[in-house]
């Protein structure tokens, strides 16, 4: 989401995110490849075939922008929703629009932002005028259109994936907007900082640098020290591109694997306090679940999903407290990394080791030809065993001796899990004995 500067005629007032937006498709930073010779947006844009699509990708990457430029390229009229502040009578009267453009002889764009926000009965009220032709549809979501769009409106549009604009295309666009402002050059430092800070969104980049250039005043140059005046409190102690941010991380990451919830709880607050995005703490936590709670309490993965969910229907701050609550349970949780530890050995294992075949007995028949080949054969269904178990049944190819991998610890469901297991193993060696 950028630009070469406006024509002189528009407002210089305007935000210098708008002024620097594109005017053409060739301008746009970044989406290459979505953009690029013979790629699907490019692709549209040149065949003259315009198309209802959902743009999925995180803030500031250009969904507004594309819409926009969608509709301009086939002078369609464009018309916008906003899907927070909107409801059924801004569509009603999109709808009437639409008919009176259509009565013109002119098409119509929609495009709704935060599409994820409208509940589904609005979504629903867009097909009939989709599948009719009345106007394109264009929706933009920064969450996975795959939860959070009907599946019926979903069946009608391209999913086009945007991504976070890349470090040096963030680099063009600070060049372009200098350019614009006429302002000071950056150091170096100075630049990195404030790109790594933007973390892949350009409207957070432009807003920052236009503040940073106000503050500037007459300065030959634009320091660290003048970015941290600029930014304040959220760039010092908490900057994306120093070692704070990630230090941070892993303050709060040891201190849940450690158990104690009152210093996980102080570094979550730092993050948040810092400025971090709490989508970005709540995938963390998800990690911490998998990694270093496993087996030993199930419950802690689901909790960390549902609090992860709840943050993104609430948002700031009263999703916070969701976050909260499940840091508070992962470091009170029983704590196994056996499967994580077992993942890694597997995978370390299958790497090293050659491509083995399958035994016969484990592959499936769909065929005659299969089955007279003896895929299948002597294969023992579990369910029809004693127990729900083939004791003695081998899993592995018949040319290895069988690894172990998964070793769960003495700690919360785990111990159960281990009494299962050496039962089960048990058995085995009493039909081994037997056979």
């Amino acid at each position: 989401m950028s630009s070469l500067p406006l024509p002189l005629g528009d407002a210089p007032e305007a935000p210098l995110a708008e002024r620097l937006r594109p005017q053409t498709i060739d301008e746009v930073i970044g989406q290459q490849h979505l953009l690029g010779p013979a790629k699907p947006l490019r692709a549209a844009f040149e065949s003259g075939r315009l198309h209802s699509m959902i743009l999925w990708g995180p803030p500031g990457t250009g969904k507004t922008t594309l819409a926009r430029l969608m509709a301009d390229a086939f002078d369609a009229q464009f018309i916008a929703i906003s899907a927070v502040l909107g409801g059924v009578k801004d569509i009603r009267e999109a709808v009437e629009r639409a008919l009176a453009a259509q009565t013109g002889g002119r098409r119509t764009v929609v495009f709704v932002d935060e599409v994820h926000r409208f509940n589904k009965s609005q979504q629903d009220a867009f097909l009939p005028h989709v599948e009719s032709g009345l106007f394109t549809f264009i929706g933009a979501t920064t969450e996975n259109p795959s939860f959070e769009v009907n599946s019926a409106l979903l069946s009608r549009a391209t999913v086009h994936v945007l991504k976070s604009l890349s470090d040096a295309d963030l680099a063009t666009l600070l060049q372009r907007a200098r350019a614009l402002l006429d302002a000071p050059a950056l150091t170096e430092p100075a630049a990195k900082r404030l790109i790594a800070y933007a973390d892949g969104d350009a409207r957070r980049l432009l807003n920052a640098y236009e503040n940073l250039v106000n503050m500037a005043g007459g300065l030959a140059q634009i320091d660290e020290a003048q970015l941290e005046r600029s930014l304040g409190e959220q760039l010092r102690r908490y900057d994306k591109g120093g070692e704070q941010f990630y230090d941070t991380i892993s303050a709060l990451h040891k201190a849940v694997r450690g158990s104690d919830p009152d210093a996980a709880l102080y570094w979550f607050v730092r993050m948040l306090d810092g400025g971090v995005d709490p989508r970005y703490a709540a995938r963390r936590m998800v990690r911490m679940a998998s990694e270093d709670i496993g087996l030993a309490d199930p419950r802690a993965l689901r909790l960390a999903l549902d609090a992860a969910e709840t943050y993104e229907r609430l948002g700031s701050p009263e999703g916070e407290l969701a976050l909260a609550q499940a840091v508070v349970y992962l470091a009170i949780a029983p704590k196994s990394n056996a499967v994580y530890s077992a993942f890694n050995a597997a995978r370390d294992f299958v790497q090293h080791d050659g491509t083995r075949a399958v035994p016969l007995r484990l592959r499936n028949a769909p065929t005659r030809l299969m089955k007279d080949l003896d895929y299948g054969a002597g294969y023992r269904y579990a369910h029809d065993e004693e127990g729900g178990f083939a004791a003695g049944e081998r899993y592995w190819p018949d040319d290895m001796d069988a690894p172990s991998f998964y070793r769960p610890v003495a700690r919360g469901l785990e111990i159960r899990i281990g009494e299962r297991l050496a039962e089960l193993r048990r058995l085995n060696e009493e039909t081994k004995k037997k056979s």
